[in-house]
């Protein structure tokens, strides 16, 4: 019984940092200036307790970001469509780039703080491996847009067009997720001001775009 309550205290003074420096990092006027000894001061623990529990400061963020992006992850795992896996590629391709996006929009210091915590290559996250595997997997799948079978040109939403594999979905997944890294994000939103809505319209050009070419390439 005793085990079982030190689990839960354990499990609840986790959440209480994960979500002290979720907060920080939504108030700071930038990511570096959140330290270790503010995520400790503000969750009402030492310092040491951070290292020993999450390693690093790269490791106390990568645990928030994660934390905070799981019920995304599930939906794309599991969830119904448009994200989840019952919906076609071409379909589902568009509604997962959106929803990253507006994760990074809501999370925009944290998702930053997480690319700029000097871990090495994004490109080598386990995180990002996950997306992209996600994400070209739609590709090869059938997100194209075909020639199509119907009369007068047509897009992947219009009736006649055929759906087909995006030519070099590794590559193009890439290209795809970093029109959402988070430090365009924060340039375009941040610096030049662009509207949540006209971020995710210029987006869903983009993607639309890349799609509708993929078979004509």
């Amino acid at each position: 019984m005793a085990e079982r309550k030190a689990r839960a205290d354990a499990l609840r003074n986790r959440e209480t940092v994960l979500a002290a420096a979720d907060e920080l990092f939504a108030r700071s006027a930038s990511p570096r200036s959140v330290s270790m000894d503010d995520i400790a001061a503000a969750a009402g623990v030492g310092k040491g307790t951070l290292f020993r529990r999450f390693g690093d400061r790269t490791g106390l963020i990568r645990a928030v970001f994660d934390a905070r992006i799981e019920p995304l992850r599930q939906a794309v795992e599991e969830g119904p469509a448009p994200l989840g896996p019952s919906a076609a590629p071409r379909e589902r391709v568009p509604a997962l780039l959106d929803a990253l996006l507006c994760f990074k929009l809501d999370h925009r210091h944290l998702s930053l703080a997480l690319e700029e915590a000097g871990s090495g290559s994004p490109y080598q996250g386990a995180s990002y491996a996950w997306w992209h595997g996600i994400l070209r997997d739609m590709l090869e799948q059938g997100a194209g847009t075909g020639s199509g079978t119907g009369s007068g040109a047509g897009t992947g939403a219009e009736a006649g067009a055929t759906a087909g594999p995006v030519p070099d979905g590794d590559f193009t997944a890439h290209v795809l997720l970093a029109a959402t890294r988070a430090d365009l994000v924060e340039h375009l939103a941040g610096r030049d001001g662009m509207t949540p809505d006209r971020l995710r319209a210029q987006l869903a050009a983009f993607v639309g775009r890349v799609l509708g070419e993929g078979q004509r390439a």
